[in-house]
């Protein structure tokens, strides 16, 4: 049998979370009926930093059953801090770890098949969607190209796959070496390179509360994938750089030669065009550059990614 802890990063669930913790508990007395679990499995909720009554919430649960437990951060450091809270506490404490958000949009009937392949020797299983009908098309258009968008760019994700997956203790041992604080775990955890495998599911509208991920969050996800996983956008001004040489080149020759021919006629349109531009360029470049150089400011300060503030066990 499997001692599995869920690792479940919290930001303002407080609607959800009764709903999500009592299907939560139906399915772990599931697992631990049919000997596929052990009956001390956990499931941990973490807290990141709410301001409504989310905390409270996890403490009373935990004070009616201990198979709920609770961690609770001294601030708000954003979902992939708060999981990475999750996983790196949890990993001595248990065979494998499923990460699952809180609104339960994602199947938790598919831990039955995580945990047939993590018996089958799989460290990792990503649960992936199957489709997304439900979606409308803008978000999954948007959806679609995020993770193109982030494939193209160097940061390797796996196709649909967001946050939802079971990771074994030496998976999560391996992970832990990896210590950058700028994170992004979908596009990390493939560069752990254990056997790892999928299990497909559909994937749910929310029962309440709004989404923690609307377009600007993943835009800014999205971004943080990019520059954290991939120096693609420096290597693309390079090239760009180089070609607008190559064609300027092309226009002193041409400027030469219209002056030595007699045909040059003065205009400003052109230079205008030319200074807009290249200083539109110039000022484009600077800005990524500087968010690579910012990166590496945080990282050379090595401050924690987290700190607990509190963790409810037994």
């Amino acid at each position: 049998m499997t001692k599995l802890y869920l690792a479940i990063p919290c930001y303002n669930e407080e609607e959800v979370l009764h709903d999500s913790a009592e299907k939560l508990l139906v399915k772990y007395t599931e697992l631990m009926n049919s000997g596929k679990i052990t009956e001390d499995s956990k499931i941990v909720f973490i807290d990141d930093g709410s301001k409504d009554r989310t905390w409270e919430i996890i403490k009373e649960l935990h004070e009616k059953n201990p198979v709920y437990q609770g961690i609770k951060l001294s601030r708000n450091r954003g979902h992939q801090n708060a999981l990475l809270c999750g996983l790196m506490t949890l990993k001595d404490k248990a065979d494998a770890v499923i990460s699952i958000d809180a609104d339960l949009q994602d199947d938790i009937n598919a831990f039955d098949a995580m945990i047939e392949k993590y018996e089958a020797g799989c460290d990792v299983v990503y649960g992936v969607r199957s489709k997304r009908e439900t979606d409308t098309f803008f978000k999954r258009f948007t959806a679609e190209a995020f993770y193109k968008i982030l494939n193209k760019m160097g940061a390797k994700v796996i196709f649909n796959h967001a946050d939802f997956r079971l990771m074994t203790k030496r998976a999560l041992d391996a992970f832990s070496q990896y210590k950058e604080t700028n994170i992004f775990l979908r596009g990390m955890v493939p560069l752990v390179g254990y056997k790892s495998d999928v299990v497909t599911y559909e994937r749910f509208e929310r029962l309440a509360g709004e989404s923690k991920y609307p377009l600007k969050k993943m835009l800014a996800l999205a971004w943080e994938g990019i520059t954290s996983l991939s120096i693609q956008p420096i290597r693309m001004i390079t090239w760009l750089g180089a070609i607008i040489f190559f064609i300027s080149l092309i226009m002193i020759i041409y400027s030469l030669i219209s002056h030595f021919t007699g045909s040059a006629v003065s205009g400003w349109a052109s230079t205008l065009c030319s200074i807009w531009a290249l200083g539109g360029l110039q000022l484009l470049a600077i800005g990524i550059i500087g968010e690579y150089i910012g990166k590496i400011y945080l990282e050379t300060k090595r401050r924690p990614r987290f700190i607990v503030e509190e963790f409810l066990e037994d």
